[in-house]
């Protein structure tokens, strides 16, 4: 394990056990995140980004949902041998996440609030006159107009953006050192969605927290992350620094994401699209997951699934066509 590593998640399966069988959301996922770093997380819906999320939190749901191989190391410790009690101490204290819709997230019956103070009361041991004052310093900090009356308001009584914000004050309050972002701005307007990506940027620079931001929008990686991790079917198929990843993208599944982005000096009628669909996880497709789709498989990816390739330079891919002993051929 690296030293630097905050967070180093090894050969991680997450599986879900249901009545037409078993998924295999995440399967042998691999990759770290270093203090302070927005590692960035994407892929299309069903890859096996949020699940990754849940795995690192152990908050899947159960029973049928379980963690059936691999480790997740935070600061050394193995998550996945620790009991629910550690569990506890360490989510919204030392690790936080903010959930990708806030009005499922908040409790409806509870004050925004009660709802920052209660980890504050919890993790760092303050009596209820200091969370409160605590949440205000938080809800203003967040950019809350008026948090001394918002913070005894209830959920529904916010703006969408408001409801979003007041999530990242909640996620903060224990001052964590990994923040967990689930798509924080995908049910927000384009100008609020803006404005909470600085707040994060802001706020990562204030606590120096690691982020772990996951999102199918190209664009906020551009802006957030140092690094990218592309993930397909339950698996990682190219993870480089975020520049490399946009100026020179390897596996054919990320040139079809980045040739997808609507660009202005583009027609829109002549958008690129990736043919064909994400499998479904009850039939993942023999060998590579991705050659139903690929422009450029052949025989050899229908038979058998890459392995990650190391490029150097912190690139990774999985494509055959990076394999050196085969030239990229069909051996």
């Amino acid at each position: 394990m690296g030293l630097l590593s905050l967070l180093e998640i090894k050969d991680l399966k997450t599986y879900f056990d249901t009545d037409r069988g078993l998924v295999k959301a995440v399967e042998g996922v691999t990759f770290r995140i270093n203090p302070g770093e927005t590692l960035g997380v994407v892929g299309e819906s069903g890859c096996g980004k949020s699940v990754t999320a849940l795995s690192v939190m152990r908050l899947l749901p159960r029973p049928i949902g379980r963690i059936a191989g691999g480790s997740i190391f935070f600061k050394g410790e193995d998550l996945t041998k620790a009991s629910e009690a550690r569990m506890r101490q360490i989510r919204g204290n030392k690790i936080s996440m903010i959930f990708q819709e806030p009005m499922t997230s908040l409790n409806p019956v509870l004050t925004i609030g009660f709802q920052i103070m209660e980890p504050l009361m919890l993790h760092q041991g303050m009596g209820s006159k200091e969370a409160k004052e605590r949440a205000v310093e938080l809800l203003q900090l967040v950019g809350i107009p008026d948090p001394k009356q918002r913070v005894d308001e209830y959920p529904h009584q916010l703006s969408g953006g408001q409801r979003q914000r007041a999530m990242i004050a909640m996620a903060l309050a224990c001052k964590p050192e990994l923040l967990i972002a689930d798509e924080p701005t995908t049910a927000l307007d384009v100008t609020i969605q803006a404005q909470i990506l600085d707040l994060m940027n802001d706020l990562q620079r204030e606590f120096n927290a690691a982020i772990m931001l996951i999102t199918h929008d190209l664009g906020v990686v551009a802006e957030m992350a140092q690094r990218v991790v592309v993930m397909y079917a339950g698996l990682i198929v190219e993870e480089a620094p975020v520049a490399s990843l946009f100026y020179e993208p390897l596996h054919p599944y990320t040139r079809g994401l980045l040739a997808s982005i609507p660009r202005i000096d583009k027609e829109l009628d002549k958008l690129h699209v990736i043919p064909g669909f994400v499998p479904s996880p009850f039939e993942f497709p023999d060998g590579c997951r991705f050659h139903n789709r690929c422009e450029r498989a052949f025989s050899r990816c229908s038979r058998e699934i890459p392995p990650l390739y190391s490029l150097g330079d912190g690139r990774m891919v999985r494509c055959f066509l990076y394999d050196s002993d085969s030239g990229g051929g069909d051996r």
